[in-house]
């Protein structure tokens, strides 16, 4: 009977760690499809064959790449933009407490580039001006931007639903410098960054903007802005002027589990940085002059409040 007993207990326990490192050989990451597009598939790869440990990655957006980890719903998340923050009765900055429990590791540099049908034969290259325009409705015809694009075909303005998806909320941030900016009434409003995109690869007249990270994926024609072209090299030596963080998101106790510190580890490793630039992605150490060339008020506002809050962590 003892022996019974002893067998069962034996088996319990096994089971029990079995499951334990079943657990511990995959974590969940839900973020932004540009993020997962931009870098995120090569880098789990690439920890996956290191470690042996895989990532689960859902898409979802920026929102919930901030907020199902500050929920408990995924390990590890990912975010092309910033939490939001707000002024308290006081007049300080606070970040909102439905984001405010989360870490927000910088990994990498994302361009914000407009975005056409690769059959447009009107246009090549707009200006911020321009750019500002055309979201604001103020632009609503080809003609307006080349004279001689027929002066009743009208631009398809697509934009995401919402103010504060990862591309909206950076676009008003960085091109306005208002995070409540307005965005034109005719504006066809999607769900998402990857409907976007694909609105724009089947409608010859359609205009957009998204991350690069992600359109350079797509059969679509990226602009220039202001002559300057959305590469790499042109972002990370300042010639481009449009752009966003790419952040890790984590538990602001993530150290705390040795599997998820583990991988945050990984990323801002050098190795894991040279994953994150093969992909395609501006690594965020080469790219630390950003924040003092062109960076609007309101994205810097942002950051400090981020900072101060002790959630923007850089170095992990």
């Amino acid at each position: 009977m003892l022996g019974a007993k002893l067998f069962k207990c034996v088996t319990i326990v096994t089971l029990l760690t079995l499951s334990q490192v079943g657990h511990a050989r995959q974590l969940v990451w839900t973020g932004c499809g540009i993020a997962k597009l931009g870098f995120m598939e090569e880098l789990a790869a690439a920890y996956k064959a290191k470690s042996g440990v895989e990532l689960v990655l859902r898409g979802g957006g920026a929102t919930k790449g901030i907020r199902d980890v500050a929920e408990g719903q995924s390990d590890l998340g990912g975010s092309c933009r910033m939490p939001l923050v707000f002024k308290d009765g006081d007049g300080y900055y606070q970040v909102h407490s439905a984001e405010a429990a989360v870490a927000m590791i910088p990994v990498g540099w994302d361009v914000l580039t407009p975005i056409v049908h690769p059959r447009n034969p009107w246009v090549s290259d707009v200006s911020r001006e321009q750019l500002r325009a055309i979201l604001t409705g103020q632009i609503t015809h080809w003609f307006q931007l080349n004279p001689v694009a027929p002066p009743d075909r009208r631009i398809h303005l697509y934009v995401r639903a919402g103010g504060i998806s990862g591309v909206g909320l950076t676009l008003r941030q960085q091109l306005f410098n208002d995070p409540d900016q307005v965005f034109s009434a005719d504006a066809q409003r999607l769900a998402s960054s990857g409907k976007i995109e694909e609105a724009v690869e089947g409608d010859v007249d359609a205009f957009a903007v998204s991350g690069v990270s992600s359109s350079r994926h797509r059969t679509v024609r990226m602009l220039n802005l202001d002559g300057q072209a959305p590469t790499m090299q042109n972002l990370s030596s300042g010639k481009y002027a449009l752009y966003r963080i790419l952040f890790l998101t984590a538990p602001a106790d993530y150290k705390r589990d040795a599997q998820v510190k583990a991988f945050v580890d990984f990323a801002l490793s050098a190795a894991g940085q040279k994953v994150i630039r093969d992909s395609g992605t501006l690594p965020y150490q080469y790219g630390l002059n950003l924040l003092r060339t062109g960076a609007s008020d309101s994205y810097l506002q942002s950051l400090d409040v981020l900072e101060q809050s002790g959630l923007y962590l850089p170095n992990g």
